[in-house]
């Protein structure tokens, strides 16, 4: 049986980007972050005292759960007491960025055309920070998969509206909080569009409660969890510190603008903020809009870094620049067709975006939106190929 072109070009893809991914867990030395080091004794501490606890020896919901269970199981399969389990971990990461690669297309396929399909997946084939995010021990390869997943299955659930494409939604989403608590934002955004795609309250909330039911039998264990060892009903994580952070305007943490002595993180970000905003208000407002956006899209996210640099492709700082730039434009034209499926995608990222200014700006918050931007972006390749053929 002879292939059509597509599903060859398709294949190509999946075969750069496997190679990219895996020839750089094998050629490159690995460096572990700050944040890696506690989930390893984090793990440790569970697997060995049953203790869930991040930066303390005494139980704490500081972070959700997701990622420190994934590390957990694959800590018990290799016996980590004998074997290095992070090498397992890696190669996992990289399954799993071929599997958010098919996402992608997927995704692409059902909001537009094949030919948007393979440009998005081939730009994110060779994606420097899609390959390097793979050699660090973090939430954003797993985060990445699963919130593609959840918008994938939103897509299906509000095109179909099949009861089972709302668990799936639901389950997923609930998985994806477990990993990263920030994402729950999703829910009421995707869900308003509905409403408003399709006016109609009554169908909107009947998907709304079906998928509300998955997201609850993910978090169930988590809150029962919570509500049992901590006596409180905590769904998410408890960690002030990146609200806190976010406070200080270009990260000058000595800017002495409030005396910190004798106070809790929360009440110093709780001054902060009144007195910046009311005292220094231009640099306030600036920091909390384009201030913060410049440093979580400005530039790539390297991973938790690794020698020799492994470049992936030339131009690469270019190529970022490129897809930011190209889907703030392919943004307008869809917001301009916002009743298409197109849209949940950008009103997504525009929820996030808005959400993580509330929270100090790290570049690596930008890979998990960087696949719906690379989709988005290449939305201008039919109107650019229409005009071509004017």
């Amino acid at each position: 049986m002879r292939l059509n072109r597509s599903t060859v070009v398709l294949v190509l893809i999946f075969i750069v980007a496997a190679y990219f991914r895996f020839d750089f867990l094998i050629s490159t030395n690995h460096h572990n972050s700050h944040d890696t080091v506690h989930y390893d004794k984090m793990v440790r501490q569970l697997l060995e005292d049953g203790v869930y606890a991040y930066k303390s020896e005494q139980p704490n919901a500081k972070v959700p759960p997701g990622y420190p269970v994934f590390m957990a199981i694959v800590y018990s399969v290799v016996d980590y007491k004998t074997n290095d389990p992070f090498p397992i971990i890696r190669y996992l990461q990289a399954c799993m960025s071929l599997i958010t690669l098919a996402l992608i297309y997927l995704i692409s396929m059902r909001i537009s055309r094949q030919v948007v399909a393979l440009c998005a997946m081939s730009i994110a084939a060779v994606y420097p920070p899609f390959i390097w995010i793979n050699g660090a021990v973090l939430t954003e390869t797993l985060a990445t998969l699963l919130l593609m997943t959840s918008i994938y299955f939103l897509l299906l659930c509000f095109e179909k509206r099949y009861r089972r494409y709302s668990v799936l939604a639901g389950l997923a989403i609930g998985l994806l909080v477990l990993t990263r608590s920030e994402f729950l934002v999703i829910v009421p955004a995707a869900y308003t569009l509905h409403l408003l795609w399709h006016r109609n309250m009554k169908s909107t909330l009947k998907l709304l409660l079906i998928a509300s039911a998955g997201i609850a039998v993910m978090l169930s264990p988590w809150f029962i969890r919570n509500l049992v060892t901590l006596h409180e009903p905590i769904i998410s994580a408890t960690q002030v510190n990146p609200f806190a952070a976010g406070t200080y305007p270009n990260k000058n943490y000595d800017d002495g603008l409030v005396d910190r002595k004798g106070k809790s993180q929360m009440e110093v970000a709780m001054e902060r903020l009144r007195v910046g905003f009311s005292e220094h208000t231009m640099e306030f407002v600036r920091w909390y809009t384009i201030g913060k956006l410049q440093y979580i899209y400005g530039k790539m996210f390297f991973g938790s870094g690794h020698r020799p640099l492994y470049p992936v492709i030339p131009f690469r700082y270019l190529l970022h620049q490129s897809i930011i730039v190209l889907s703030l434009l392919s943004s307008i034209f869809v917001l301009r067709r916002w009743r298409e499926p197109a849209a949940l995608l950008v009103f997504i990222v525009v929820i996030l975006s808005l959400m993580r200014l509330a929270f100090v700006p790290e570049y690596r918050y930008n890979v998990t939106a960087m696949p719906i931007l690379i989709i988005v972006a290449c939305l201008l390749v039919p109107n650019l190929r229409r005009k071509s053929n004017v």
